[in-house]
């Protein structure tokens, strides 16, 4: 059988009837919003991104992580508050994107805290810069129930790769993606569906033939082509690339760039999914690295009341009205596509 219909069907499997009724209710008040200009909300998330933790091994030039220039605090999510949200959110919970900001499994405890929503019927998936997959590591990751694994290699050699991939190194990355392949296979698992992300920059463009065929060599799955966003790109990035279908942004006459989507206000990701920071604070999108926008603090209070809040339906308002006025959108070329 192909391996995305593997994966399409793992996904499938998840589905419930309270899960089912959920996304009926999302994906209604979403068109009903977007038909009447009024900010409804029915039901509850049913993507939800979790931060293992804000720290990483790497320095890469256009991450908060890399760059070590966060405002906001840092750390590692506790295995108990985890438990707890999950506790609270499985039955609607489908899909478990269990990476914000740093490098997972620097967590030592994120492959039980993937277990414990694996066995709760939730889809998991993960990204990581692959400098932590040893063979224990790769053995407890297929044991973790793990469903989708993003290996982000930007090069295929490591004078490439180490232009984005600050303080990298390929060869253990490499290595990494076959301990996992190894092991999936020696246990016979159909999971997780392995993805090498290649994030398209300038100085890596001309290996995109070489990342399919390096992928095929492994046994990995499948290979993503993935834009990069940069903050200072006005004028013009060397980061930015030549092939201009992979490029998030457009150059103009007079020599300035701009993005080159067109800034909608409506976006589905206010619907359907949020992300919750290490910490507990709850933020509306992945595009709130430093969580700027807290919409509330699972300290202080449950997911439903925090989803069900003024400063939630205030944020989807002002969202409704213009979306050029949220600084976290500005820069945001997916916001709009539904099912994303």
């Amino acid at each position: 059988m192909n391996l995305y219909w593997h994966d399409s069907l793992n996904f499938i499997s998840k589905l419930r009837p309270h899960r089912i009724w959920n996304i009926i209710k999302v994906m209604s008040s979403f068109y009903l919003t977007r038909w009447t200009g009024k900010a409804i909300q029915w039901g509850l998330p049913f993507t939800i991104s979790m931060e293992p933790t804000t720290a990483c091994n790497l320095r890469c030039p256009e991450c908060p992580s890399g760059l070590r220039a966060f405002s906001r605090p840092t750390g590692n999510l506790k295995e108990d508050f985890f438990r707890k949200t999950i506790d609270e959110l499985h039955r609607e919970l489908m899909y478990l994107i269990f990476y914000f900001q740093g490098e997972p499994y620097i967590n030592p405890k994120f492959l039980d805290m993937v277990k414990y929503a694996s066995d709760r019927g939730i889809y998991t998936i993960t990204s990581t810069n692959g400098h932590f997959l040893n063979d224990a590591n790769a053995k407890k990751t297929i044991e973790s129930g793990l469903d989708r694994m993003i290996i982000s290699v930007d090069g295929t050699t490591q004078e490439v790769y180490e232009n984005y991939r600050k303080e990298g190194k390929l060869e253990n990355v490499l290595e990494g993606a076959k301990n996992i392949v190894k092991w999936k296979k020696k246990m016979k698992s159909k999971t997780p569906h392995i993805i090498f992300q290649f994030l398209v920059v300038k100085p890596n463009e001309h290996q995109i033939p070489d990342i399919y065929r390096l992928a095929k060599e492994i046994g990995v799955d499948e290979v993503k082509l993935k834009t990069a966003q940069v903050y200072d790109y006005e004028n013009g990035n060397p980061l930015i690339p030549t092939i201009e279908k992979y490029a998030r942004y457009k150059k103009q006459n007079d020599g300035k760039y701009i993005i080159k989507n067109e800034l909608l206000n409506h976006c589905w990701k206010l619907w359907h999914s949020c992300v919750i920071t290490w910490d507990g604070l709850v933020v509306p999108c992945c595009f709130d690295k430093d969580a700027t926008h807290r919409l509330g603090d699972l300290k202080n209070a449950t997911f439903q009341e925090i989803w069900q809040s003024d400063a939630y339906y205030n944020f989807r308002k002002t969202l409704l009205k213009g979306r050029d006025q949220i600084d976290i959108c500005t820069n945001c070329t997916e916001g709009c596509k539904v099912w994303a």
